[in-house]
């Protein structure tokens, strides 16, 4: 049950992250420029080792194994922001 509880954790952390970089990447596109778009990708980096690390930092306080909250981050992130991304990209 501790498993599944950090699992379910780590996905929601990592969609709410991987919400974040896709309003950041929506505005990026918005205005249509190459250096708005390079910032947003240094910002996205930025937002998703913040992911990462605050659930590696709270490892201490949280009441079951870390490390499947962090893979879980990460799956989340990695597969939330390439739904978000084609969903920014059928847009237009």
């Amino acid at each position: 049950m501790k498993i599944a509880l950090a699992i379910l954790c780590g996905l929601v952390w990592g969609l709410l992250a991987a919400m974040l970089g896709g309003l950041i990447l929506r505005r990026a596109v918005a205005k249509n420029t190459n250096g708005a778009v390079m910032a947003a990708n240094l910002l996205r980096t930025v937002v998703d080792l913040a992911a990462l690390g605050l659930v590696f930092l709270a490892r201490d306080f949280l009441p079951f194994d870390y490390t499947w909250m962090l893979i879980a981050t990460a799956v989340s992130l990695s597969v939330g922001l390439i739904v978000i991304s084609f969903r920014i990209a059928g847009k237009k």
